[in-house]
């Protein structure tokens, strides 16, 4: 709740959850001096570095807090369903480019698969050495992925996982943040067809302010089971 007092430099925000009490400190020390070397290769053009993890939406919005005029209050109104959950898989280079893949319900290796031999097939042909930062999430690492590593790694693909419970060394979290809070923020849908066109929009808003492409990959019928 806001104060009667107010504290200079001081803003009311909504908090967030953190995992830093079950992070292992010399294993995310060592994680995040390798992460640095490999942004290090990437900013002089050794390497192509991409980050990729998964997100969410619904069509029921969170009410969030904002200003209003006294006396005013805004009321976000419901649909009459909320409606099955879309996720999205990106993969963000910084500055350079963002792909991603919709899909109804949760994201899984089927899709992530196909999204991984896209890259590979990608660097084999540039010739250059691609770099994939993710987390140990359960379809980054099931039994048929680990028997792709090698022959992505054979075509220039390479995985770099990060440390357990430390997502804040991902920043494509906080694109998920701002496509979130400042694109989808407050809206209402009808349905997922509608949901998912408002997520498309906001990744190419997303793209044209920080000048970097966007590409949406279609998923084969296949993957959704």
């Amino acid at each position: 709740m806001k104060t009667g007092t107010q504290k200079k430099g001081v803003i009311w925000k909504r908090a967030r959850k953190s995992h830093k009490g079950k992070q292992d400190p010399k294993n995310r020390e060592i994680k995040q001096a390798d992460l640095e070397m490999l942004t290090l290769s990437a900013a002089a053009g050794e390497i192509d570095l991409k980050y990729l993890d998964e997100s969410g939406f619904c069509m029921w919005s969170e009410p969030s807090y904002t200003y209003y005029q006294r006396g005013e209050q805004k009321h976000l109104e419901q649909t009459k369903r909320r409606g099955r959950r879309l996720s999205i898989i990106g993969l963000i280079q910084h500055e350079v480019s963002f792909v991603y893949g919709l899909v109804i319900g949760g994201v899984n290796r089927k899709s992530y698969i196909q999204m991984m031999e896209q890259e590979a097939q990608e660097a084999e042909k540039n010739g250059r050495i691609r770099v994939i930062v993710q987390d140990n999430g359960p379809i980054h690492r099931c039994k048929e992925v680990q028997q792709l590593w090698s022959k992505w790694e054979s075509q220039n693909l390479y995985i770099f996982f990060l440390p357990k419970y430390c997502s804040e060394m991902n920043p494509i979290e906080l694109e998920w943040q701002h496509l979130k809070k400042d694109e989808l923020s407050g809206q209402m849908f009808e349905d997922e067809l509608d949901l998912a066109y408002a997520v498309m929009n906001g990744v190419k808003a997303r793209g044209e302010k920080g000048q970097y492409s966007t590409e949406r990959i279609k998923f084969n019928e296949h993957t959704s089971s």
